[in-house]
């Protein structure tokens, strides 16, 4: 790109304002990073959609936006199909781009964008924002630095129960918009990846169970968006078999024979969105839950536990760096993207893209795809699959 990138001329195209697209813009917003333009669907859409949201360019296609040579960068919310082609048009367009998870469909697609993006020296991440909680990073200061020992069990769940009744719908359970994998790549991907950073641990190999309490469930005529409300009558249903799982366990082997287990659920009632990860050791333990997300709990045999609360008084350099607010203030979901996009932008106007990125890249994305493909295959074949 020949023009010199600044906060005040660097420009910025959304594809997608679903649920999580307009997080992206607040988010870039709350950084001083100036939102350009935004491309939906249709032209009528995107004229409605960038005129709520207060920016200036709307465009009826990501290729039409692709075009405008003010935009250097693009953040992708689109559906999950789109994920790779949009990746790659953005790529070859010479544009950085930030892609919302998972990366693409399969692995065979994913490592082509990572290949794509280290040929053409472009910036590329993918939005694993749950890296970015204060609490989060000391977790991985805290492991890693060997403060709990030698590491024995790696242990958590992902929760949700926003697809509890047969009644609730999304494009996610539709496997060619979402994929043949539902709540493991949709949430699962999110603690494998997290899990990874705060270890530095890659997983060897695998062993999956689903279950699809709902193999039939009632999509409606109309379309609603993710967590809206649903207000239809019986009449606006028809009946859609379900082929994606609603719950998985899966029990993970990482590297130097630590152990591991997970539990996904889109089912759970009551847990609106509850990541929780425990993490053991010889000499103590921590753990962590998404929604007390300022609280820490450390656990010790020989001594009390203890609750760590979010303050940057008492958190390490690496988590005081992602804190923006005192203790006792606190900080939630949004303020991670908030996070995230300090750092890539910090990474884009810094203008030395040889140096190692502090955020999740493609190669974060392609990782994650392998290993949703052998839990995926170890499922269905009822057996250990290795990475």
């Amino acid at each position: 790109m020949s023009k010199e990138l600044t906060k005040q001329t660097i420009g910025v195209g959304i594809a997608g304002t679903g649920f999580i697209g307009p997080a992206h813009i607040e988010a870039l917003r709350r950084n001083g990073i100036r939102v350009l333009g935004l491309a939906e669907s249709t032209p009528e859409l995107a004229k409605e959609k960038a005129t709520q949201l207060g920016i200036p360019r709307s465009f009826g296609s990501l290729e039409e936006m692709l075009k405008d040579p003010e935009i250097d960068v693009v953040h992708l919310a689109t559906p999950n199909y789109l994920h790779a082609p949009h990746a790659r048009a953005t790529l070859i367009a010479g544009k950085h781009v930030i892609c919302e998870k998972p990366l693409a469909m399969n692995s065979q697609e994913s490592g082509e964008l990572v290949r794509l993006a280290a040929e053409k020296g472009l910036v590329n991440v993918v939005n694993f924002n749950i890296r970015m909680y204060p609490l989060v990073q000391q977790a991985r200061m805290m492991v890693q630095s060997g403060q709990l020992g030698d590491l024995f069990i790696v242990q958590g769940s992902y929760l949700q129960d926003w697809l509890l009744f047969p009644t609730d719908w999304n494009w996610r359970l539709e496997p060619g918009l979402g994929g043949t994998l539902r709540a493991v790549a949709d949430i699962g991907s999110h603690w494998l990846d997290l899990m990874t950073f705060i270890t530095g641990l890659k997983i060897e190999e695998v062993y999956a169970d689903f279950k699809t309490f709902h193999p039939i469930r009632k999509k409606p005529t109309k379309s609603l968006e993710t967590f809206t409300g649903k207000l239809l009558t019986p009449d606006d249903y028809v009946d859609q078999p379900i082929h994606t799982e609603d719950y998985a366990t899966i029990l993970l082997h990482y590297e130097n024979g630590v152990m591991g287990n997970l539990t996904v659920s889109q089912v759970s009632s009551g847990r609106k969105n509850r990541l929780f990860f425990e993490v053991n050791g010889s000499r103590s333990s921590i753990g962590w839950d998404s929604e007390r997300n300022n609280e820490m709990w450390v656990g010790h045999r020989t001594e009390p536990n203890q609750i760590l609360m979010k303050d940057p008084a008492l958190l390490s350099p690496e988590a005081r760096s992602v804190t923006s607010y005192p203790g006792g203030h606190n900080e939630g979901f949004p303020d991670t993207f908030k996070q995230l996009y300090a750092k890539v932008y910090a990474y884009i106007l810094a203008g030395d893209l040889t140096r190692k990125p502090d955020f999740p890249t493609f190669a974060d994305g392609h990782y994650e795809m392998q290993l949703c493909e052998a839990i995926e295959k170890s499922a269905k074949e009822r057996r250990w699959m290795k990475i």
